[in-house]
Protein backbone atom coordinates (compact mmCIF):
# COMPACT_ATOMS: atom_id res chain seq x y z
CA UNK A 1 0.00 0.00 0.00
CA UNK A 2 2.90 2.42 1.34
CA UNK A 3 4.11 1.93 -2.69
CA UNK A 4 1.03 2.14 -4.23
CA UNK A 5 0.41 5.91 -2.73
CA UNK A 6 4.03 6.98 -4.33
CA UNK A 7 3.43 5.72 -7.81
CA UNK A 8 0.80 7.34 -10.49
CA UNK A 9 -2.52 7.53 -9.91
CA UNK A 10 -4.14 8.68 -13.41
CA UNK A 11 -3.18 7.87 -16.83
CA UNK A 12 -4.19 11.88 -18.89
CA UNK A 13 -4.66 10.48 -22.36
CA UNK A 14 -5.58 13.30 -25.08
CA UNK A 15 -7.74 10.32 -26.40
CA UNK A 16 -8.39 6.99 -25.97
CA UNK A 17 -5.54 5.78 -28.14
CA UNK A 18 -2.73 7.83 -27.21
CA UNK A 19 -0.08 7.72 -25.31
CA UNK A 20 -0.87 8.82 -21.24
CA UNK A 21 0.86 11.01 -19.41
CA UNK A 22 1.62 9.88 -15.55
CA UNK A 23 -0.13 11.33 -12.81
CA UNK A 24 0.78 11.43 -9.12
CA UNK A 25 -1.35 12.51 -6.31
CA UNK A 26 -0.52 15.92 -5.19
CA UNK A 27 -0.34 15.65 -1.67
CA UNK A 28 0.04 12.05 -0.36
CA UNK A 29 1.02 12.53 3.18
CA UNK A 30 -2.28 11.66 4.92
CA UNK A 31 -2.77 8.63 2.99
CA UNK A 32 0.90 7.54 3.32
CA UNK A 33 -0.47 8.10 7.09
CA UNK A 34 -3.47 6.18 6.72
CA UNK A 35 -1.10 2.99 4.81
CA UNK A 36 1.48 2.66 8.13
CA UNK A 37 -1.58 2.86 10.16
CA UNK A 38 -3.62 0.04 8.33
CA UNK A 39 -0.28 -1.88 8.58
CA UNK A 40 0.37 -0.89 12.10
CA UNK A 41 -3.61 -2.22 12.89
CA UNK A 42 -2.39 -5.87 10.60
CA UNK A 43 0.77 -6.35 12.89
CA UNK A 44 -1.18 -6.16 16.12
CA UNK A 45 -4.41 -7.99 14.58
CA UNK A 46 -6.46 -5.96 16.14
CA UNK A 47 -10.37 -4.87 14.96
CA UNK A 48 -9.03 -1.51 13.91
CA UNK A 49 -7.49 -3.07 10.64
CA UNK A 50 -11.03 -3.59 9.48
CA UNK A 51 -12.34 -0.09 9.77
CA UNK A 52 -8.82 1.31 8.80
CA UNK A 53 -8.99 -0.75 5.69
CA UNK A 54 -12.62 -0.07 4.91
CA UNK A 55 -11.29 3.75 4.87
CA UNK A 56 -8.41 3.12 2.78
CA UNK A 57 -10.54 1.62 0.29
CA UNK A 58 -13.47 4.33 -0.06
CA UNK A 59 -10.35 6.74 -0.13
CA UNK A 60 -8.91 4.94 -3.43
CA UNK A 61 -12.64 5.46 -5.25
CA UNK A 62 -13.09 9.02 -3.82
CA UNK A 63 -9.16 10.24 -4.74
CA UNK A 64 -8.98 8.57 -7.94
CA UNK A 65 -12.80 10.22 -8.85
CA UNK A 66 -11.70 13.72 -7.80
CA UNK A 67 -8.00 13.69 -9.57
CA UNK A 68 -9.77 12.44 -12.40
CA UNK A 69 -11.90 15.07 -12.54
CA UNK A 70 -9.44 17.85 -11.79
CA UNK A 71 -7.42 16.74 -14.54
CA UNK A 72 -9.97 16.22 -17.43
CA UNK A 73 -11.58 19.99 -16.51
CA UNK A 74 -8.49 21.25 -18.36
CA UNK A 75 -8.65 18.62 -21.48
CA UNK A 76 -10.79 18.95 -24.19
CA UNK A 77 -13.47 16.09 -24.19
CA UNK A 78 -12.34 13.41 -25.95
CA UNK A 79 -9.59 13.23 -23.33
CA UNK A 80 -9.50 10.22 -21.08
CA UNK A 81 -7.96 9.65 -17.43
CA UNK A 82 -7.84 5.89 -16.40
CA UNK A 83 -6.91 4.03 -13.36
CA UNK A 84 -2.88 3.99 -13.19
CA UNK A 85 -0.68 1.50 -11.30
CA UNK A 86 -1.08 3.26 -7.55
CA UNK A 87 -4.80 2.81 -7.87
CA UNK A 88 -4.83 -0.40 -8.53
CA UNK A 89 -1.76 -1.26 -6.14
CA UNK A 90 -3.36 1.02 -3.39
CA UNK A 91 -6.86 -0.67 -3.72
CA UNK A 92 -5.76 -3.92 -3.63
CA UNK A 93 -3.74 -3.79 -0.71
CA UNK A 94 -6.69 -2.24 1.02
CA UNK A 95 -9.37 -5.18 0.23
CA UNK A 96 -6.71 -7.77 0.75
CA UNK A 97 -5.77 -6.11 4.36
CA UNK A 98 -9.91 -5.92 4.71
CA UNK A 99 -10.82 -9.30 4.09
CA UNK A 100 -7.41 -11.04 5.87
CA UNK A 101 -8.40 -9.08 9.21
CA UNK A 102 -12.11 -10.23 8.31
CA UNK A 103 -11.51 -13.89 8.50
CA UNK A 104 -8.61 -13.36 11.02
CA UNK A 105 -11.69 -11.21 13.58
CA UNK A 106 -14.54 -14.10 12.55
CA UNK A 107 -11.93 -16.91 14.06
CA UNK A 108 -11.65 -14.87 17.14
CA UNK A 109 -15.38 -14.69 17.05
CA UNK A 110 -15.70 -11.00 17.43
CA UNK A 111 -19.12 -9.15 16.80
CA UNK A 112 -19.79 -6.99 14.15
CA UNK A 113 -19.78 -9.02 11.06
CA UNK A 114 -21.18 -6.64 8.61
CA UNK A 115 -17.82 -4.29 9.56
CA UNK A 116 -15.99 -6.05 6.45
CA UNK A 117 -19.35 -4.49 4.18
CA UNK A 118 -19.04 -0.70 5.52
CA UNK A 119 -17.44 0.09 2.23
CA UNK A 120 -19.49 -0.90 -0.06
CA UNK A 121 -22.59 1.35 0.57
CA UNK A 122 -20.55 3.79 0.58
CA UNK A 123 -18.43 3.27 -2.27
CA UNK A 124 -21.93 2.35 -4.19
CA UNK A 125 -23.55 5.97 -3.08
CA UNK A 126 -20.59 7.88 -4.38
CA UNK A 127 -20.22 6.09 -8.10
CA UNK A 128 -23.84 6.39 -8.18
CA UNK A 129 -23.73 10.60 -7.43
CA UNK A 130 -21.01 10.82 -10.16
CA UNK A 131 -18.27 10.34 -8.06
CA UNK A 132 -16.26 7.84 -10.92
CA UNK A 133 -17.67 10.47 -14.15
CA UNK A 134 -14.48 11.62 -14.52
CA UNK A 135 -13.10 7.47 -15.22
CA UNK A 136 -12.25 6.45 -18.96
CA UNK A 137 -14.11 3.69 -18.29
CA UNK A 138 -17.23 5.71 -16.97
CA UNK A 139 -16.67 7.71 -20.00
CA UNK A 140 -17.14 4.84 -22.68
CA UNK A 141 -19.91 3.42 -20.80
CA UNK A 142 -21.88 6.38 -21.61
CA UNK A 143 -20.55 6.69 -25.23
CA UNK A 144 -22.01 2.52 -26.09
CA UNK A 145 -24.64 2.71 -23.53
CA UNK A 146 -27.19 1.55 -25.88
CA UNK A 147 -24.86 -1.32 -27.32
CA UNK A 148 -23.58 -2.20 -23.49
CA UNK A 149 -27.22 -2.87 -22.63
CA UNK A 150 -27.78 -4.98 -25.70
CA UNK A 151 -24.43 -6.77 -25.22
CA UNK A 152 -24.74 -7.64 -21.27
CA UNK A 153 -28.65 -8.92 -22.28
CA UNK A 154 -27.27 -11.54 -25.23
CA UNK A 155 -24.59 -11.96 -22.00
CA UNK A 156 -27.22 -13.47 -19.43
CA UNK A 157 -29.11 -15.09 -22.38
CA UNK A 158 -26.62 -17.26 -23.65
CA UNK A 159 -25.61 -18.08 -19.93
CA UNK A 160 -29.17 -18.93 -19.29
CA UNK A 161 -29.70 -20.78 -22.14
CA UNK A 162 -26.55 -23.14 -21.45
CA UNK A 163 -27.73 -23.18 -18.55
CA UNK A 164 -30.96 -24.39 -19.09
CA UNK A 165 -29.78 -27.02 -21.84
CA UNK A 166 -27.06 -28.23 -19.39
CA UNK A 167 -29.57 -29.14 -16.29
CA UNK A 168 -31.51 -30.71 -18.83
CA UNK A 169 -29.02 -32.92 -19.98
CA UNK A 170 -27.09 -33.59 -16.44
CA UNK A 171 -30.32 -34.42 -14.36
CA UNK A 172 -31.30 -37.96 -15.61
CA UNK A 173 -27.14 -38.73 -16.42
CA UNK A 174 -26.73 -38.08 -12.84
CA UNK A 175 -29.39 -39.54 -11.43
CA UNK A 176 -28.69 -42.95 -13.73
CA UNK A 177 -24.75 -42.19 -12.54
CA UNK A 178 -25.34 -42.19 -8.84
CA UNK A 179 -26.51 -45.98 -9.83
CA UNK A 180 -24.46 -47.42 -11.98
CA UNK A 181 -20.58 -46.67 -10.90
CA UNK A 182 -19.60 -47.37 -15.28
CA UNK A 183 -21.88 -44.50 -15.75
CA UNK A 184 -20.65 -42.54 -13.51
CA UNK A 185 -17.01 -43.25 -14.83
CA UNK A 186 -18.29 -42.86 -18.92
CA UNK A 187 -20.28 -39.50 -18.11
CA UNK A 188 -17.69 -37.61 -15.26
CA UNK A 189 -14.85 -38.41 -17.80
CA UNK A 190 -16.20 -37.67 -20.95
CA UNK A 191 -17.48 -33.99 -19.01
CA UNK A 192 -13.56 -33.92 -17.50
CA UNK A 193 -12.37 -34.10 -21.10
CA UNK A 194 -14.78 -31.28 -22.34
CA UNK A 195 -13.53 -29.05 -19.46
CA UNK A 196 -10.05 -29.54 -20.06
CA UNK A 197 -10.29 -28.49 -23.58
CA UNK A 198 -9.69 -24.87 -24.22
CA UNK A 199 -12.96 -22.79 -24.90
CA UNK A 200 -11.83 -21.37 -28.00
CA UNK A 201 -10.13 -24.78 -29.23
CA UNK A 202 -13.86 -26.39 -28.63
CA UNK A 203 -15.46 -23.17 -30.50
CA UNK A 204 -13.38 -23.89 -33.40
CA UNK A 205 -14.03 -27.88 -33.22
CA UNK A 206 -17.67 -27.01 -33.38
CA UNK A 207 -17.36 -25.05 -36.28
CA UNK A 208 -16.93 -27.34 -39.77
CA UNK A 209 -19.73 -29.97 -38.05
CA UNK A 210 -22.13 -27.14 -37.51
CA UNK A 211 -21.83 -25.53 -40.86
CA UNK A 212 -21.82 -29.20 -42.47
CA UNK A 213 -25.22 -29.61 -40.68
CA UNK A 214 -26.67 -26.71 -41.68
CA UNK A 215 -26.08 -27.30 -45.33
CA UNK A 216 -26.91 -30.59 -45.27
CA UNK A 217 -30.31 -29.70 -43.29
CA UNK A 218 -31.48 -26.55 -45.03
CA UNK A 219 -34.54 -26.39 -41.82
CA UNK A 220 -31.50 -26.65 -39.35
CA UNK A 221 -30.19 -23.01 -40.99
CA UNK A 222 -32.89 -21.63 -41.05
CA UNK A 223 -33.54 -22.30 -36.92
CA UNK A 224 -30.33 -20.58 -36.78
CA UNK A 225 -28.08 -23.18 -37.19
CA UNK A 226 -24.78 -22.45 -38.45
CA UNK A 227 -20.73 -22.45 -38.11
CA UNK A 228 -20.42 -19.45 -36.31
CA UNK A 229 -22.79 -17.68 -34.20
CA UNK A 230 -24.96 -18.69 -31.03
CA UNK A 231 -25.57 -22.30 -32.18
CA UNK A 232 -21.91 -23.29 -31.41
CA UNK A 233 -21.43 -20.62 -28.24
CA UNK A 234 -24.97 -22.84 -26.82
CA UNK A 235 -22.79 -25.87 -27.60
CA UNK A 236 -19.81 -25.64 -25.81
CA UNK A 237 -20.93 -23.62 -22.98
CA UNK A 238 -23.64 -26.28 -22.79
CA UNK A 239 -21.10 -29.06 -22.44
CA UNK A 240 -18.72 -26.76 -20.61
CA UNK A 241 -21.28 -27.09 -17.46
CA UNK A 242 -21.80 -30.39 -17.81
CA UNK A 243 -19.35 -31.16 -15.48
CA UNK A 244 -20.03 -29.06 -12.26
CA UNK A 245 -23.60 -30.02 -12.44
CA UNK A 246 -22.81 -33.90 -13.01
CA UNK A 247 -20.06 -34.13 -10.44
CA UNK A 248 -22.58 -32.55 -7.80
CA UNK A 249 -24.90 -34.49 -8.60
CA UNK A 250 -23.72 -37.81 -8.53
CA UNK A 251 -21.81 -36.60 -4.98
CA UNK A 252 -25.08 -35.23 -4.00
CA UNK A 253 -27.02 -38.16 -4.57
CA UNK A 254 -24.62 -40.98 -2.95
CA UNK A 255 -24.22 -39.25 -0.30
CA UNK A 256 -27.62 -39.30 0.82
CA UNK A 257 -27.70 -41.48 4.20
CA UNK A 258 -28.70 -45.00 3.17
CA UNK A 259 -30.31 -45.39 6.88
CA UNK A 260 -32.74 -42.45 5.99
CA UNK A 261 -33.49 -44.13 2.14
CA UNK A 262 -34.36 -47.56 4.25
CA UNK A 263 -36.60 -45.86 6.60
CA UNK A 264 -38.79 -44.29 3.85
CA UNK A 265 -38.63 -47.90 2.38
CA UNK A 266 -40.27 -49.60 5.56
CA UNK A 267 -42.57 -46.32 5.42
CA UNK A 268 -44.24 -47.83 2.03
CA UNK A 269 -42.47 -45.56 -0.27
CA UNK A 270 -41.86 -46.63 -3.92
CA UNK A 271 -38.59 -45.81 -5.67
CA UNK A 272 -39.88 -43.16 -7.55
CA UNK A 273 -41.77 -41.75 -3.42
CA UNK A 274 -38.19 -41.93 -2.25
CA UNK A 275 -36.43 -40.04 -4.77
CA UNK A 276 -38.55 -37.38 -5.17
CA UNK A 277 -39.67 -36.88 -1.73
CA UNK A 278 -36.33 -38.05 0.33
CA UNK A 279 -33.18 -38.30 -1.87
CA UNK A 280 -34.06 -35.42 -4.22
CA UNK A 281 -34.63 -32.82 -1.22
CA UNK A 282 -31.49 -34.13 0.64
CA UNK A 283 -29.46 -34.31 -2.27
CA UNK A 284 -31.00 -30.64 -3.62
CA UNK A 285 -28.28 -28.14 -1.78
CA UNK A 286 -24.90 -30.11 -3.22
CA UNK A 287 -26.70 -30.11 -6.35
CA UNK A 288 -27.77 -26.37 -6.11
CA UNK A 289 -24.18 -25.89 -5.27
CA UNK A 290 -22.66 -27.08 -8.37
CA UNK A 291 -24.96 -25.01 -10.28
CA UNK A 292 -24.00 -22.07 -9.07
CA UNK A 293 -20.28 -23.38 -10.02
CA UNK A 294 -21.30 -23.54 -13.11
CA UNK A 295 -23.00 -20.43 -13.75
CA UNK A 296 -20.08 -18.64 -12.73
CA UNK A 297 -17.84 -20.74 -15.06
CA UNK A 298 -20.51 -19.93 -17.50
CA UNK A 299 -20.38 -16.13 -17.28
CA UNK A 300 -16.60 -16.02 -17.95
CA UNK A 301 -16.72 -18.56 -20.65
CA UNK A 302 -19.64 -16.51 -22.92
CA UNK A 303 -16.78 -14.04 -23.24
CA UNK A 304 -15.05 -16.20 -25.83
CA UNK A 305 -18.30 -16.59 -27.48
CA UNK A 306 -17.60 -13.27 -29.15
CA UNK A 307 -15.34 -14.19 -31.39
CA UNK A 308 -17.22 -16.33 -33.26
CA UNK A 309 -20.07 -13.73 -33.52
CA UNK A 310 -22.46 -15.10 -30.41
CA UNK A 311 -22.31 -11.43 -28.86
CA UNK A 312 -22.07 -10.97 -25.40
CA UNK A 313 -19.69 -8.65 -23.33
CA UNK A 314 -16.68 -10.55 -24.69
CA UNK A 315 -17.47 -7.85 -27.78
CA UNK A 316 -15.82 -5.11 -25.86
CA UNK A 317 -13.09 -7.13 -24.44
CA UNK A 318 -11.73 -8.08 -27.97
CA UNK A 319 -12.33 -4.89 -29.19
CA UNK A 320 -10.26 -3.52 -26.60
CA UNK A 321 -7.81 -6.22 -27.32
CA UNK A 322 -7.40 -5.42 -31.04
CA UNK A 323 -7.17 -1.59 -30.80
CA UNK A 324 -4.61 -1.68 -27.38
CA UNK A 325 -7.54 0.12 -25.59
CA UNK A 326 -7.51 -1.05 -21.79
CA UNK A 327 -11.03 0.98 -21.07
CA UNK A 328 -12.74 -0.90 -23.22
CA UNK A 329 -11.52 -4.31 -22.23
CA UNK A 330 -12.65 -3.17 -18.75
CA UNK A 331 -16.28 -2.06 -19.91
CA UNK A 332 -16.53 -5.54 -21.01
CA UNK A 333 -14.50 -7.26 -17.77
CA UNK A 334 -16.46 -5.65 -15.35
CA UNK A 335 -20.02 -5.82 -15.63
CA UNK A 336 -19.09 -9.36 -16.65
CA UNK A 337 -17.41 -9.68 -13.10
CA UNK A 338 -20.29 -7.93 -11.61
CA UNK A 339 -23.00 -10.14 -13.24
CA UNK A 340 -20.28 -13.41 -12.02
CA UNK A 341 -20.80 -11.84 -8.44
CA UNK A 342 -24.86 -11.32 -8.57
CA UNK A 343 -24.99 -14.96 -9.93
CA UNK A 344 -22.84 -16.17 -7.04
CA UNK A 345 -24.94 -14.74 -4.35
CA UNK A 346 -28.25 -15.46 -6.09
CA UNK A 347 -27.13 -19.09 -5.98
CA UNK A 348 -26.09 -18.95 -1.81
CA UNK A 349 -29.27 -17.17 -1.06
CA UNK A 350 -31.08 -19.89 -3.10
CA UNK A 351 -29.17 -22.95 -0.78
CA UNK A 352 -29.74 -20.97 2.60
CA UNK A 353 -33.12 -20.99 2.11
CA UNK A 354 -33.48 -24.39 1.10
CA UNK A 355 -30.91 -25.48 4.05
CA UNK A 356 -32.63 -23.53 6.57
CA UNK A 357 -35.69 -25.21 7.12
CA UNK A 358 -33.76 -28.36 7.65
CA UNK A 359 -31.92 -26.56 10.23
CA UNK A 360 -35.15 -25.81 11.90
CA UNK A 361 -36.30 -28.58 14.77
Amino acid sequence: MLIGVLLPWVMLRPNRLAAGEAVHLGSPAWLLALAALVIAATARRSLCVVVLASAALISTFVLFGHTAERILAEQGPIARASASSGVWLFGLGAAVTLWGGAFEQRARGAPYRWLPWLWLPVVATFVLLGGLSGWSVWQEGRVEAARLTQEAAQHVRLVVTALSLALVIAGPLAVWASRNAQVAGAVLSFAGAVQALPSLALLGLLIAPLAALANAFPALRELGVAGIGVAPALVALTLYALLPLLRNGVTALRGVDPAVLDSARGMGMSDAQRFWRVQLPLALPVWLSGARQATVLLIGVTAVAALIGAGGLGVYIFRGLNSAAPDLILLGAIPATMLAFLADAAWRLLEWLLVRPARQP
